[in-house]
């Protein structure tokens, strides 16, 4: 695994932000750049499991809520890699990886801050698709209103 590290600038308060990264819907818009059709299971709160599932593989992997305080941080650690949409193991690509989000709020700039371990050979994808995800994000955040 390779930490990569991903930082950007979004012109909105930071519960934007949040709200653009983890809500239902949202997340699905942004996280479709990295993997189309990505999909989140479980609810985010410290010590739960969530899944991340990939609509068009079923792949997926299963991680540990570590870290979450709203609108701030949360981390994941990445316990298992799943198939068919999270009902059965596969080969360890991901586990044992981490996911941090970091935001900051400044001014009504809100910096967000992501570190992401990943697989060695996905680290040129992922460093082309996650800036390309964060645009979206940052389209979400800066065009809604805080709910």
């Amino acid at each position: 695994m390779q930490p990569l590290h991903f930082t950007t600038k979004i012109h909105a308060p930071r519960g934007n932000v949040w709200h653009a990264l983890w809500d239902d819907a949202t997340f699905r818009q942004w996280t479709n750049v990295i993997d189309e059709g990505t999909y989140m299971v479980g609810t985010l709160e410290e010590g739960a499991q969530v899944q991340f599932i990939s609509g068009s593989s079923g792949y997926g992997v299963t991680s540990l809520v570590k870290d979450f305080v709203p609108y701030e941080l949360i981390s994941f650690l990445h316990e298992v890699d799943t198939m068919e949409t999270g009902t059965a193991n596969r080969e360890d690509e991901w586990t044992g990886g981490e996911e941090r989000y970091i935001l900051t709020e400044e001014n009504g700039v809100t910096t967000l801050s992501v570190t992401v371990d990943v697989p060695e050979e996905l680290v040129e994808m992922m460093q082309e698709r996650y800036p390309q995800a964060f645009a979206v994000v940052r389209e979400l955040a800066e065009n809604h209103a805080t709910k």
